[in-house]
């Protein structure tokens, strides 16, 4: 395979449009390729193989400019180590599709049994510890109650894989108290931070986190951004029990 004419040829030998083509032409991506008598462009081998370098690249999210960093790291190293990298590449590639796939396996199952929350799609071990709670959105449910689902969720969404299923697995044990918890924090809502109650409340919550669940002192603003649209007299309540929790683990 010596060369490749015209220009729409290469592109659907690599997976892309003659537009495309054109475009990494024209950003200087990749290289104007000498003419044939006849006025098609002549492309080898390593044009094809960075053509589709360009896009297996722009495929992993890789901005063009960055494209054109790593295109210019390529320029001196032979045509086998491109290829081999290039190969690298889409075994990543596979590797990441199999892992989507694979949760979205999971999340038909949830959903053909009925098992899929509103706040989805969330991982197993979340639906899990929801279904465990067994709070379900509607006009019944305790507003805090609501609020800790959303917690959750965005906890599930940003907490490293790795440490998901331990994370989920604390709340866990902390889920028996759960509903007390939540009608005392659901009293707060017209009370004063001074309230006799938000102490207790305070104790209680205070009670279910474990320590590994404050990684931050109360003071360092990570709970205004988690609490901050609480009651003052609730928001009072989480403080207290945070700062219960940083000192316990502190001792």
């Amino acid at each position: 395979m010596k060369s490749f004419a015209p220009s729409d040829k290469i592109a659907a030998l690599v997976g892309v449009t003659p537009r495309a083509v054109r475009h990494y032409h024209h950003l200087g991506l990749l290289p104007e390729p000498e003419r044939r008598a006849n006025g098609y462009r002549e492309y080898g081998v390593r044009d094809a193989v960075l053509l589709a370098r360009i896009r297996r690249l722009t495929e992993l999210g890789v901005g063009l400019d960055e494209v054109r960093d790593v295109l210019a790291d390529d320029a001196g190293r032979e045509l086998v180590e491109v290829l081999e990298e290039l190969d690298g590449d889409l075994a990543r590639q596979e590797r990441v599709i199999r892992e989507r796939r694979a949760r979205l396996g999971e999340l038909l199952a949830q959903a053909r049994e009925g098992r899929l929350a509103a706040d989805g799609p969330v991982s197993p071990e979340l639906a899990a510890l929801l279904a465990e709670l067994g709070e379900t959105p509607g006009p019944a449910a305790s507003p805090m109650a609501a609020k800790d689902r959303e917690l959750l969720t965005l906890l599930d969404a940003v907490v490293p894989a790795e440490d998901r299923a331990r994370l989920m697995e604390l709340m866990r044990e902390a889920s028996a108290h759960a509903p007390e918890l939540y009608a005392r924090l659901d009293a707060l809502v017209d009370a004063a931070p001074d309230d006799p109650r938000v102490a207790e409340a305070a104790a209680l919550l205070a009670a279910c986190l474990p320590d590994e669940a404050v990684a931050e002192p109360p003071e360092s603003g990570l709970a205004d951004v988690f609490f901050g649209d609480l009651a003052p007299a609730q928001a009072a309540a989480v403080r207290q029990a945070l700062r219960l929790v940083w000192e316990r683990a502190a001792r």
